[in-house]
């Protein structure tokens, strides 16, 4: 009898242990990341009832210095978890068996959007830190809606977030916001997968592909080589315009964000203003929670604030720009527009029950 194990037996060993080390690195990198400093961070704000000055605070009047201050601010906050969100962005192409992520997230209906959202709580990435492992997803033919829901579900429904901001503004404030970002995430992911559906495969050939055992994800080269490959990739087509995005934002701040006084109050203009500019601002994950408390001591009213809570967390111009290459203009397209129009929305029904 051979001592030798079938070649059969060992693509299936090797398929449960490389996506077991996917979970691996994930929990491990999330747990230093995510997890243990907002199980921190939430005493604070039981404690405290803040977490924190908001990031646009004394921003300077000239805009390069106004960009480099926010950016080295806004790195700082971040840096780790879009170091991470590249690494599982990378590892999801080499470590997952594709006919895996198919059968979870495939297919265009409320099933695999409904997964996509579920998978992004551990996450609780900002919307930047995300991207990365939504184009590793799509790279592997995930569906559009699936991918935007894990996009989306990341920083609007963070549980620590919502948690934070019931014990900072409110928990009238966190539940308008648990359930405006289930409609958001789940009505902006199925419209958009709608709008891409006649770009998409066929579902038969989705279902093909689902129905594989297993689709050896190698090509002859070592392990390292591949995920050096992917790693490389993915940052040269997400980071060099996520960095670029970032210091023109953080200059833009000084013509985007008006002072604010008792004059502002609940105005469809300014509900739709900054609804607008809170879906384009970029923001490290909760940062949304000091700027709005901020912006309501000094007068603003309750509609502009919560358009910004809103929007500022749930996608960015950086966010779209480094999406690019992994889904259609048309769809992010949809995708901003939707964000507004939900984000204003809000607004309205906020002056209307808060």
């Amino acid at each position: 009898m051979s001592s030798f194990s079938s070649p059969t037996a060992t693509n299936k060993t090797s398929a449960w242990l490389k996506p077991l080390l996917f979970v691996l690195v994930a929990a491990v990198g999330l747990y230093y990341v995510k997890w243990s400093p907002y199980y921190a961070k939430s005493f604070v704000a039981a404690d405290k009832h803040s977490i924190g000055a908001s990031i646009l605070a004394n921003a300077p009047a000239a805009p390069w210095s106004a960009a480099l201050e926010y950016a080295e601010v806004y790195f700082l906050a971040i840096w780790k978890a879009a170091v991470l969100g590249i690494v599982l962005g990378s590892l999801v192409q080499v470590l997952i068996p594709r006919d895996w992520l198919l059968r979870m997230f495939g297919r265009a209906g409320l099933g695999s959007t409904l997964r996509g959202g579920l998978f992004a709580l551990p996450g609780m990435m900002c919307s930047c830190c995300a991207a990365p492992v939504v184009a590793g997803m799509r790279r592997q033919q995930v569906s559009v809606g699936a991918a935007l829901a894990f996009w989306i579900a990341n920083p609007v429904l963070n549980p620590a977030t919502l948690m934070f901001m019931g014990f900072v503004l409110g928990w009238h404030f966190a539940a308008l916001r648990l359930v405006a970002g289930i409609l958001l995430v789940l009505g902006v992911a199925l419209i958009a997968q709608r709008v891409a559906q006649s770009e998409t495969l066929p579902q038969a050939a989705m279902d093909a592909l689902a129905a594989a055992e297993y689709e050896p994800m190698e090509d002859g080269r070592h392990f390292l080589v591949r995920w050096g490959s992917k790693l490389w990739q993915l940052f040269w087509t997400t980071a060099p315009v996520y960095i670029v995005a970032v210091l023109a934002l953080g200059a833009a701040r000084v013509w985007l964000f008006p002072q604010v006084d008792v004059a502002m109050g609940n105005s469809l203009l300014w509900i739709v203003a900054l609804a607008v500019v809170g879906t384009l601002f970029v923001i490290p994950t909760a940062a949304e929670i000091p700027i709005v408390q901020s912006m309501l001591s000094l007068g603003m009213g309750v509609g502009p604030a919560v358009a910004l809570l809103m929007t500022l967390p749930s996608i960015s111009l950086p966010s779209l720009l480094m999406l690019r290459q992994s889904f259609t203009s048309r769809v992010l397209m949809t995708v901003t527009l939707l964000t507004m129009l939900i984000g204003a929305v809000s607004g309205l029904v906020a002056v209307a029950l808060l």
